[in-house]
C-alpha cells in the first residue's frame, strides 16, 4: 500500500491553523505530511513562514502521521550539525515516524544570513558535504569534518533514535538523481513530464545499484500542485490569486525578495499553469492524475492544493479520491 500524504504550507497558514489541517488530513486517510520550510513566502500577501521545526514537534505529537521538512536546506540558515542534531532528535521522540527532506535551497530563504550565494554546482556541492557530514553524526560517535565548504569540530550527538531517520533529497537533473541513489535513502521530486521523470529515476536507480542497493526498497516521492474548489473558475482565480509562482515557469533559485516575486506575478495568467497545477473540480481528474504517476513507481505522492480554502479540499480527497486509488505494491 501506497501513501498519500498532505503537502503542508507553512508560507500560507499560521502554524495553529496548518496544525488543524493536517490533524482533519489525518482522519480523511492522509497517511503522511511533508511541510516546506521557508523563512519567507513566496509573495508576501501569502503572509506566513512559521519555524517548521517547531511546527514538526507539535505535529509528531498531536498525530500519527509520518512526516518532513520538504525541504531543508544545509549550511546557510542552518549548520549541518544543528539539522543533525533536530532530526536526530525527532526520530527519537516519534520513532519510524520522522523522515529527513533536503535539498540545495533557494536564495529567497537563505539569503538572510547574508553570506554569498552561490552558484547552482556550488549549491549541489554544499548539499553533497552536508549530507556527508549528517551521515557521520548519525553513527552516534564523536567526529570532525574539514572539507572545501564546511567545517565540524569534534561532534556528538549525545541524543541519539534507535535507528537514524532516512535521508531524502530532492532532486531535478540526473546529476543529483544519481547521486541521491548512491549516497542517500530516496528521491522527492515534483510533478513534470513523463519523460523527465522516468529520466531522474533511471539515475537515481543506477545510483542506488552502483552502491550496492536494490533501488526496489527505495522511496520514490513526489509532490504535486492541485487547486480544487467549488467550480473550476474559482479553483483558478484560487491559483493565480494564491499561489502564483506556481505560473512561473522559470528558475527561482536566485530570487531573493517576495516582493520580486510579487511583481512578477502581475504577468501570471490561468494559461501558465498548464502542466504544472491541476486545476479541477471533477474527482475523476484528481484519481486520474494522481494514479498516473502511481503508475509510473511513485510509492509515495504529498498533495498540495495551492489555494486558501483547505478544509473542503480534505473532505474531498478523503471521500472521493484516496478510496479510489489502486496501489500496484
Amino acid at each position: 500500500m501506497g501513501t498519500i500524504g498532505y503537502a503542508a504550507s507553512m508560507e500560507q497558514f499560521a502554524p495553529s491553523v496548518l496544525l488543524r489541517y493536517c490533524q482533519q488530513a489525518e482522519d480523511e486517510g492522509f497517511t503522511a505530511v511533508m511541510a516546506s520550510d521557508h523563512f519567507n513566502p513566496w509573495v508576501p500577501s501569502q503572509g506566513e513562514s512559521g519555524f517548521v521545526w517547531s511546527f514538526m514537534a507539535a505535529l509528531g505529537a498531536t498525530t500519527n502521521v509520518r512526516f518532513g521538512p520538504g525541504v531543508t536546506p544545509p549550511g546557510y540558515r542552518y549548520h549541518p550539525a544543528i539539522i543533525a542534531q533536530a532530526a536526530a532528535t525527532l526520530e527519537e521522540m516519534f520513532p519510524g515516524r520522522f523522515y529527513l527532506g533536503l535539498g540545495a535551497g533557494e536564495a529567497l530563504n537563505e539569503h538572510i544570513v547574508g553570506e554569498y550565494w552561490p552558484e547552482a554546482p556550488v549549491r549541489l556541492e554544499r548539499l553533497m558535504e552536508s549530507i556527508e557530514m549528517i551521515g557521520k553524526l548519525f553513527t552516534g560517535k564523536k567526529v570532525k569534518h574539514r572539507g572545501a565548504h564546511f567545517t565540524m569540530e569534534s561532534a556528538r550527538l549525545w541524543t541519539m533514535p534507535a535507528n537514524p531517520p532516512p535521508i531524502y533529497v530532492a532532486t531535478s537533473g540526473p546529476i543529483m538523481a544519481y547521486r541521491t541513489g548512491k549516497f542517500t535513502d530516496g528521491l522527492i521530486t515534483v510533478g513534470a513530464a513523463d519523460e523527465k521523470l522516468k529520466m531522474l529515476v533511471e539515475r537515481y536507480e543506477t545510483g542506488a545499484r552502483d552502491a550496492g542497493k536494490d533501488p526496489a526498497t527505495m522511496p520514490k516521492i513526489l509532490q504535486v500542485k492541485v487547486s480544487y474548489g467549488p467550480t473550476v473558475e474559482e479553483a483558478t482565480e484560487a491559483a493565480v490569486r494564491d499561489w502564483p509562482n506556481g505560473g512561473m515557469a522559470f528558475p527561482k533559485g536566485d530570487i531573493r525578495e517576495p516582493e520580486d516575486f510579487e511583481a512578477m506575478a502581475k504577468l501570471v495568467r490561468p494559461d501558465n499553469y498548464k502542466n504544472r497545477v491541476l486545476i479541477a473540480t471533477d474527482p475523476d481528474e484528481h484519481v486520474a492524475y494522481l494514479q498516473h504517476f502511481i503508475d509510473l513507481g511513485f510509492g509515495e505522492i504529498y498533495v498540495h492544493n495551492v489555494g486558501r480554502d483547505q478544509e473542503p479540499f480534505i473532505q474531498f480527497y478523503g471521500e472521493k479520491v484516496i478510496p479510489e486509488l489502486r496501489w500496484t505494491q
